[in-house]
């Protein structure tokens, strides 16, 4: 059913164009991940989707996210927040298996709708908003929340990223710091789900070629993203972070709505 839907989608694209596309949009989206600590799907999902199914974008996305993920923890393991990485990826394993079932049997409509919707209202509620709570160490209950929450998107769009900013920015990370533990986050939660897309027989034949695809543009954003990083300053991340969210979330709804 899946390699049915896949060519159809592309049944009049010309193949290279794709492969060339997919090469852009993985670099891309890589650069984002590795400057911001996540992103990568909130970018790559969105534009993959124009041309190959949800089914086949998002795990694609969670396979690249393994890969930048393992590649920043062995490079910045000594930024890592390991605490917080430890709970939000327990709590994330809870939330998973919905969001599989959410992916599986969801509407993609009105889960792009929902999902564009919830990272704008948040997105200028912290940026607008006259009060922002703040955590001055590791709070349970928000570890909870945002790790649980996180799961959820995780499972159902490979969109693990904006619970995740809330807790990172509740806490004042640095954006090394943020980054480096993201991705110790990202490591082990990407390849839960990876591994519940494998059972699901959602990761084909198609998703690893287009992974291979993408290798060659994730590497060297990889290492680009992590020199950008270190140029930001700390007290502008999270409002680069949030208007990029913003911009994310009017594309998905516009998108969802433009192919409906």
């Amino acid at each position: 059913m899946l390699f049915f839907l896949h060519k159809k989608r592309i049944f009049n694209l010309d193949m290279e164009f794709l492969y060339i596309y997919i090469f852009v949009v993985s670099f891309i989206a890589t650069l984002v991940r590795s400057t911001f600590g996540f992103g990568e799907s909130l970018i790559a999902v969105p534009l993959f989707i124009l041309f190959i199914p949800l089914e086949i974008a998002v795990p694609l996305s969670v396979l690249i996210s393994i890969l930048v993920a393992l590649v920043v923890v062995v490079q910045d393991h000594q930024q890592i927040h390991f605490n917080s990485a430890k709970w939000l990826i327990i709590f994330a394993v809870l939330g998973i298996p919905i969001g599989l079932l959410i992916l599986i049997y969801g509407s993609e409509f009105w889960v792009k709708i929902g999902l564009g919707l919830l990272i704008i209202l948040y997105s200028l509620y912290a940026i607008f908003g006259k009060k922002r709570l703040s955590l001055k160490t590791d709070n349970m209950l928000w570890l909870f929340v945002c790790g649980f929450i996180s799961g959820i998107l995780g499972g159902a769009y490979g969109v693990n990223g904006p619970p995740l900013v809330v807790y990172g920015n509740m806490r004042s990370w640095s954006a090394k710091h943020f980054r480096a533990t993201l991705q110790a986050y990202f490591l082990p939660a990407s390849f839960i789900t990876a591994i519940g897309y494998f059972a699901k027989g959602l990761i084909t034949s198609d998703v690893l070629e287009y992974f291979l695809i993408s290798l060659p543009a994730v590497f060297p954003a990889i290492f680009l993203g992590r020199y950008l990083n270190r140029k930001i300053k700390d007290n502008s991340f999270f409002k680069y972070v949030y208007f990029g969210l913003i911009a994310i979330g009017l594309f998905l709804i516009i998108n969802s709505l433009l192919t409906k």
